[in-house]
Parts: structure tokens; C-alpha cells; sequence
């Protein structure tokens, strides 16, 4: 009976009568939710930044986008946020970066990029 008391006190984990461990929480996680979390009343409400390019998929350090940590693992809408912020004016200068950073590393020839400029052109025009 002692480990099982220690064990709770060193890894902060009950121990049921059946052996069973149940996690604790993480510490200093709050009991309120944040506009993130994720709950079925919620699934019609959009939060504040969605589809905001700057915000849901913003240039990184490295010069590389990447996506904030609250979006790819809180957000309800996190696909569908980025699927529409990428078909936004703003969102399709992305695929111009990509199209700029393939030409430069040569992964992309000169008949594909001529393709997707087309493309791209064409979407403006709409």
C-alpha cells in the first residue's frame, strides 16, 4: 500500500483498487475552457482569426510558414480554417513562395512552373 502512495505522490497518478493508473491533469491546466476547446455547442461558432492568413499560418523563424501550436492542436476548425485562408489573395501568395523556393532548390522544372503560374494567374482573374 505504501508504493501505491508514493507512486501518486511522485508522479502525481492514482492507482484504483484494480490496478488500474488514472492520469492527473497537467499542471496549471484551468478548469475554465479557452475559446479553443473543443465541444459540440461550439462546433457553428468561429473563433476571431479564422481564415486570417497572418494568423493561422504566419511565416515561422526559419522563413518557412508553419502553424501556431493553439490552431493544430485546440482548434476546431483548423482545416477548414486553412483551406480558406489559402484561397484568400493573401493566401495565394503562398503558392507563389512555393513556386519561388522550388525554382531556386531546382525540385521544380520549368514545365511544371510554367503551369502552376498559369494556374495561379488564371485564379486571380476570377
Amino acid at each position: 500500500m505504501n508504493s501505491k502512495k508514493s507512486l501518486k505522490k511522485q508522479t502525481g497518478n492514482q492507482i484504483n483498487n484494480s490496478g488500474e493508473k488514472k492520469f492527473s491533469e497537467e499542471p496549471g491546466k484551468s478548469e475554465q475552457p479557452d475559446r479553443f476547446e473543443r465541444s459540440a455547442v461550439d462546433l457553428n461558432c468561429k473563433p476571431d482569426c479564422y481564415g486570417d492568413i497572418k494568423t493561422v499560418f504566419p511565416m515561422g523563424e526559419t522563413n518557412l510558414r508553419e502553424t501556431p501550436h493553439y490552431c493544430r492542436y485546440k482548434c476546431l476548425h483548423k482545416t477548414d480554417c486553412l483551406k480558406n485562408a489559402l484561397l484568400t489573395s493573401k493566401g495565394r501568395g503562398v503558392e507563389e513562395e512555393l513556386l519561388k523556393r522550388g525554382t531556386k532548390a531546382g525540385t521544380i522544372g520549368f514545365f511544371e512552373r510554367w503551369s502552376r503560374k498559369k494556374q495561379l494567374n488564371r485564379l486571380r482573374s476570377k
